[in-house]
């Protein structure tokens, strides 16, 4: 890997830019220096090889300190991030702990964030599911939002190419608002989870359970073994890095791909300030720079630039990156920037319990579960919200320990747990509305410990989301009691915004200059040698997890922009 040596400009330019490591960031880095690109990637936390820097991965749960669990203090001291399912003992070191990186809540949202090299790819759930034309085409058809300016088939050839390289496992399901992909083979459903399946389908013509596709490698490929990556041990603790590159994360993959080409420099402890423009050439130069540690101010340079600093945090960027062509905001002509943000709605969740099956209980882990592609809205509007959910659904055998007695007879209660019934579950995963009054912003005062702005998050659910939960939490029901599932507790949770960690939009793509912020190759209609390929250039959420379409938008702009590049048109 390169090292930055000097203070001449000509050792701090290089053919292009990539702001942030993360999920879409380790793909722009491996596909720019793919093409024989001089890539420098800026990534404002702490550096995290592979491997190397996995301290707890390995650790059994008495080598923790607190078993695992965080300390009443460490909660305390971290409302927000203590939320989050992932944040633990052995995963706290990879989270943004409440106090370093302040924001603003003009309403309350809990904002999730990993800074360091690899960003979230390393604590990320793994869904990768594909988005289908019902979710490229569902703004126009519902009028929610404006057009994408792509269809499935612009995408399609990406989502195979960064499929066969991130390594997904899944079946070949058949249906149509989940299209199917270059799997891996599946993982396997449990006995009441395959009953469940077959009771929905007895039931009901257009609802299907399938088993979930992840970013786990269930056989390697060749090319997952030239990355050095091996066969999912399915350990179950992903969030603390996986030493064998059994789950895709830049990390394992996009990074260390590119930095064996050569031309890669990774710089961590780079806060970026603003990216540069140029008004005499039209366009941007490079980008300006805070060092973590020293505080000191710098600018490196370059042809191309790809911002890819994590949804609200692109927004960020891009808004405190003014100049007198830019005064709103870097591209913000039509003062849209930072608006029409969405989410996921995770609100909702149902369990019950069910006493057929008694014979049999599960072995093993598994790092994934079964999932019910949305089914509500998708080819006539049938109910009184727009667009649809997703849910996901599992089933557990339960373990019963006695813990009653003293010495030998406690012990050998303990090492003897007995079975008890199954429990089942499932929780909601909505489509929100993209709107106006959905934004983020610059607080005029507030700075950062780097004196940036800090970000002002005004963002909330609506009377679509609660309708929607409502038929969520009804129709689950229902499907539970078909089933014959008993003791059924649905729960509509009321949790803020957030802590589904899918925020997405402020910078969406689309037709009109006048409408939206990036063009179909994810470049900003103002400024043709910047790109937006994160959660930020999303025009809708769809009701599918976005990290597989992050991937693959970010390579498609890549090759276009090395095209472009060639041509000499930016």
């Amino acid at each position: 890997m390169a090292n930055i040596a000097g203070d001449a400009a000509k050792n701090r330019t290089y053919d292009a830019i990539v702001i942030g490591s993360g999920i879409s960031g380790g793909w722009a880095a491996k596909e720019l220096t793919g093409h024989g690109l001089k890539t420098l990637v800026l990534e404002r936390g702490k550096d995290v090889k592979h491997i190397k820097d996995y301290p707890t991965t390995s650790k059994n749960p008495w080598e923790f300190e607190h078993r695992g669990q965080l300390p009443v203090e460490v909660k305390k001291q971290n409302p927000i991030v203590s939320k989050c399912y992932a944040f633990y003992e052995g995963t706290e070191h990879f989270f943004v702990k409440d106090a370093e990186h302040p924001y603003v809540q003009e309403k309350p949202f809990d904002w999730i964030r990993g800074y360091q090299v690899g960003g979230k790819s390393l604590l990320w759930a793994r869904q990768t599911q594909r988005w289908s034309d019902f979710d490229f085409e569902g703004p126009a058809r519902d009028g929610f939002a404006v057009d994408w300016p792509i269809r499935y088939a612009d995408i399609a050839p990406w989502y195979s190419y960064v499929e066969k390289f991130a390594g997904i496992s899944g079946n070949r399901d058949g249906v149509p608002q989940l299209p199917d992909g270059e799997f891996l083979p599946p993982h396997e459903m449990n006995c009441v989870e395959s009953f469940f399946q077959k009771q929905v389908a007895s039931k009901y013509k257009d609802r299907q359970v399938i088993m979930g596709r992840a970013a786990h490698i269930t056989a390697p490929q060749p090319i997952h073994l030239e990355q050095g990556r091996a066969k999912c041990q399915h350990r179950t603790i992903c969030e603390r890095g996986c030493p064998f590159g059994g789950y895709f994360s830049s990390n394992a993959s996009t990074i260390p791909w590119a930095a064996r080409t050569g031309l890669m420099t990774l710089r961590p402890d780079s806060v970026v300030h603003s990216i540069i423009y140029d008004e005499q050439k039209g366009k941007a130069t490079g980008v300006r720079v805070i060092d973590a540690n020293t505080k000191e101010e710098m600018e490196f340079y370059a042809n191309i630039i790809f911002v890819n600093a994590a949804a609200l945090n692109t927004n960020l960027i891009l808004l405190n990156s003014t100049s007198s062509r830019f005064p709103n905001g870097f591209g913000n002509d039509n003062g849209l920037m930072g608006k029409y943000v969405a989410f996921h709605n995770y609100k909702a969740r149902i369990s019950a319990e069910y006493d057929g099956h008694l014979d049999s209980t599960t072995d093993g882990r598994r790092p994934n579960s079964p999932y019910i592609p949305r089914f509500r809205n998708v080819y006539k509007q049938e109910t009184d919200f727009l667009r649809g959910y997703a849910a996901g659904f599992s089933a557990n055998r339960r373990s019963v320990t006695n813990q009653d007695g003293l010495g030998a007879d406690l012990k050998q209660s303990l090492l003897n747990p007995s079975l008890g019934g199954w429990s089942v579950g499932s929780h909601m995963m909505g489509e929100t509305i993209p709107k106006e009054t959905n934004y983020v912003a610059l607080d005029k005062s507030l700075k950062d410990p780097y004196g940036m702005p800090q970000l002002k998050i005004s963002v909330v659910y609506d009377e679509n989301d609660e309708k929607m939960t409502k038929d969520y939490l009804e129709q689950m029901t229902e499907m539970f009691t078909h089933a014959g599932f008993t003791n059924i507790q649905a729960t509509n949770t009321d949790r803020a915004p957030g802590l589904d960690i899918h925020e997405m939009g402020g910078v969406r793509m689309g037709k009109d200059p006048k409408t939206s912020l990036l063009n179909k190759w994810n470049q900003l209609h103002a400024c043709s040698n910047v790109f937006v390929t994160d959660g930020a250039s999303m025009t809708s959420t769809s009701t599918q997890n976005p990290s597989l379409t992050y991937m693959a938008l970010t390579a498609r702009a890549a090759d276009h922009a090395v095209q472009e590049l060639k041509k000499r048109n930016i």
